[in-house]
């Protein structure tokens, strides 16, 4: 599977760390294919902090998306986070390559 595969969205917002830390488990939980992670990529708490408390996560099914929301609601307190938006066609982006250092290079 590829990113493309990922793109069923889902956009929520919470002003509790704690609480971003639960949902990027419950995505991995939600989520049954073998690239669990790409459901939560992007989901760090810089990039959090830099939009506005609200994070984006990628499912590769409908139904691992409804998964997500269904423990989601069912787990935590109904103020600790918002459902902001879904979409049906927004598909997961790669996390840009960090440049590895060159541990062969000769001095």
């Amino acid at each position: 599977m590829t990113h493309e595969d990922y793109h069923f969205s889902i956009t929520v917002h919470t002003d509790d760390l704690a609480v971003l830390h639960c949902l990027r488990a419950l995505a991995d939980y939600a989520e049954k294919s073998s690239q669990k992670k790409i459901a939560w990529g992007g989901t760090t708490k810089p990039n959090w902090q830099c939009n506005n408390n609200c994070v984006v996560f990628h499912f590769s099914k409908n139904g691992f998306r409804e998964e997500f929301k269904r423990q989601a609601r069912r787990l935590l307190p109904e103020a600790s986070w918002t459902l902001k938006r879904e979409a049906d066609n927004d598909p997961a982006k790669p996390e840009r390559a960090k440049p590895v250092e060159d541990k062969l290079k000769t001095i």
